[in-house]
């Protein structure tokens, strides 16, 4: 359904230094910028494993409140992306463990980038 997503970020350095370290963890990098002429003279880039997923755009109205889970294939990586992440300067917002109030098999972590937008590695696999 969901084809792709974006978020404004209010510092574009910080953002893509987190976000490089924690996708790096699950599989993911940055993976497309589109020039400035295109954006009002604004970073924008997107991230993915094989195609742009996930977008960071440079200004706007960045912020709390907001949540967007990825999904990965192991508990591994969940704890990567958490490990990674926290390394960038994320903020602990639900360390990796189970979540069986989701369901029986859910596994994830939840870390708070630098603009406070609750960005979450799940694995929906038995262990």
């Amino acid at each position: 359904m969901i084809d792709h997503a974006g978020i404004s970020v209010s510092d574009w350095g910080k953002s893509k230094a987190f976000y490089d370290a924690a996708f790096a963890a699950i599989g993911a990098k940055l993976l497309m910028t589109v020039p400035k002429e295109f954006t009002d003279d604004a970073n924008v880039g997107g991230y993915g494993r094989s195609k742009p997923d996930f977008w960071l755009h440079e200004g706007g109205e960045p912020g709390p409140g907001r949540h967007y889970a990825f999904r990965v294939a192991s508990r591994g990586e969940v704890d990567a992306f958490y490990e990674a992440a926290m390394s960038a300067g994320g903020r602990d917002n639900g360390k990796p463990g189970p979540r069986p109030h989701y369901h029986e098999h859910y596994y994830g972590a939840f870390v708070l980038d630098p603009d406070g937008n609750n960005v979450e590695a799940v694995c929906h696999e038995a262990e």
